[in-house]
């Protein structure tokens, strides 16, 4: 009995060694996709970063699994797919919060600069400047903290802010790459020609132009050519179209959707006798981008999925193997009924986990997503920011998004017809004004604070999905109470709502209202804007 004992012993011992084996093997996934990376497979190399993410952070190593999520980051950014890679980078940035060596702050600058890459993309240039400038305090090689100082200058020149540019293309002239050079020489000479007329930039763009077409520098070539054509734009219009033709036939021969919509873009205007030919083109492009770039975000989301469902699937093999030679030691006489114990759990702990997941994610959306979209909608439209209001009612989202995690959102709530009024309020500017009739606290007397924050997320949907898709000038909400019902008029003279973003959209207001026993009614005939009637019973 004691050899069968320690027979099985060591089984359970090599077992565990075996796994924990395949786990440091698996860390190749790390290189696997560096070298798909290097060599352009890009789908492949996101693959592989995925993996070894989910693997790293199982081992608990979160400075490696931080880089693999920058370089998740960075590829979404170089896919278009902007919102998701700073998500992703914001994941990795948790992971190195504390961390202060020279490797981690070296992963954090590179981080930093996809994250402003993407805000600048997005046009959030104040962002993009303020990330610039993290990358560039985390960053200890000369040549990357250069070429974000070009990034910077290039943000300020975007917004036509040549005098701010200059300064930081001036810096970035520092480097010692021969590409970096002609790229921050390229641009120093386009913001001195934006901010003087009289300035004659032609002998450093024809500078920067060599440079780049000795290197083979494809993208450069094309940026040279597109401030060539910027600068004669005005002075010779010839000489543009000359400039603009090239940079549509290079970025022809080089795949280069970017450039091709640019260089279609100044064509539009440099060649009126062919525009409507042009013109087609341009949008035709367009959409064939916005489209390849919406699969391309899709395709990760994809990959993504189907790798952390792999890794789930891997891990609980592992347990049911860890599980079924501890029960083969102790208790071998009661293996089948073991088996059928661990299934049935097993069922069991994965529907537990999906309405976990459920229930928190309808939490962080009440709580954390719509508590920011409306203080940023408070900031939009107040004339006089007040920064210590906004603070405090961001500090109200922070707690409230730390309850989450202990299961118990905070109770100390002011009256909930306050509550109402100023969320509504929050909504009220020059171009849309609120309106709201019969919000008295005696209406909701009987009422429970389930039931209030219910009604609370509804409305603040509404008008969420009023600002982003209505476009409406006026807004009324009206309450009424009736016996033991409470009605809610909501109307606005927007554009109206498709049936489509109605089911889209409207879903979370009905499945709300079914939870508290009420009852909505879209209405979308009227001739214009949208009409919603609820009907709550008083609990």
């Amino acid at each position: 009995m004691k050899k069968f004992i320690l027979f099985f012993c060591l089984l359970f011992i090599s077992c565990k060694e075996k796994i924990k084996n395949d786990i440091k093997t698996k860390n190749l996934n790390l290189k696997k996709a560096e070298i798909c990376r290097d060599s352009g497979n890009i789908d492949s190399a996101y693959i592989y970063y995925t993996k070894a993410k989910e693997e790293l952070i199982k081992q608990n190593d979160s400075l490696e699994a931080a880089r693999a999520i920058t370089n998740i980051a960075i590829i979404q950014c170089n896919k278009g797919d902007y919102y998701g890679s700073i998500s992703s980078s914001i994941e990795a940035e948790k992971l190195l919060y504390e961390k202060q060596d020279s490797i981690s702050k070296e992963i954090k600058s590179s981080n930093y600069n996809s994250i402003a890459i993407s805000s600048k993309n997005l046009k959030n240039y104040n962002d993009a400047i303020t990330y610039y400038k993290h990358a560039i305090a985390n960053s200890s090689q000369k040549e990357n903290t250069l070429t974000y100082y070009n990034n910077i200058g290039d943000t300020y020149l975007e917004q036509d802010k040549a005098i701010l540019a200059k300064p930081f293309f001036e810096i970035a002239l520092r480097t010692t790459d021969s590409i970096d050079y002609a790229r921050a020489l390229n641009n120093l000479a386009k913001a001195k020609f934006l901010e003087s007329e009289a300035y004659n930039p032609v002998p450093e763009l024809q500078k920067a132009w060599q440079i780049r077409i000795r290197q083979k520098d494809d993208q450069g070539v094309n940026s040279s050519l597109a401030t060539f054509a910027d600068y004669y734009i005005k002075k010779d219009k010839s000489k543009a179209l000359f400039f603009t033709q090239e940079m549509y036939n290079i970025a022809s021969q080089n795949k280069s959707p970017d450039d091709r919509l640019e260089s279609l873009q100044k064509l539009v205007i440099l060649d009126p006798i062919n525009y409507s030919k042009i013109f087609e083109k341009y949008i035709s492009l367009k959409d064939s981008i916005e489209t390849e770039r919406i699969k391309a975000k899709d395709k990760f989301a994809i990959i993504k999925f189907d790798v952390e469902k792999k890794n789930k699937e891997n891990a609980e093999k592992e347990t049911a193997i860890l599980r079924l030679v501890a029960i083969v030691i102790g208790l071998f006489s009661l293996l089948i009924l073991g088996v059928f114990w661990f299934r049935k759990r097993k069922k069991t702990l994965e529907l537990k986990v999906k309405n976990t997941e459920l229930r928190y994610s309808k939490k962080v959306h009440d709580v954390v997503a719509n508590g920011i979209y409306q203080v940023m909608t408070k900031i939009e439209n107040q004339e006089n920011f007040d920064k210590e209001k906004a603070l405090d009612e961001l500090e109200f989202v922070y707690e409230k998004s730390r309850d989450i995690s202990h299961d118990q959102l905070s109770a100390k709530e002011q009256n909930f017809n306050e509550r109402l009024s100023q969320l509504i309020a929050s909504f009220n500017n020059e171009k849309v004004k609120t309106y709201i009739a019969g919000n008295d606290s005696d209406l909701w007397n009987g009422f429970s604070k389930t039931t209030e924050e219910e009604i609370y997320q509804v409305i603040r949907e509404l008008l969420v999905n009023m600002k982003k898709h209505s476009h409406a000038e006026r807004v009324v909400l009206k309450f009424e109470r009736k016996n033991n019902t409470v009605s809610i008029g909501y109307s606005d003279n927007g554009i109206g709502v498709a049936g489509n973003v109605i089911h889209k959209n409207g879903r979370n207001v009905v499945s709300r209202i079914q939870i508290i026993a009420g009852d909505v009614i879209f209405d979308t005939k009227t001739e214009k804007g949208l009409k919603v009637n609820i009907v709550i019973p008083v609990s």
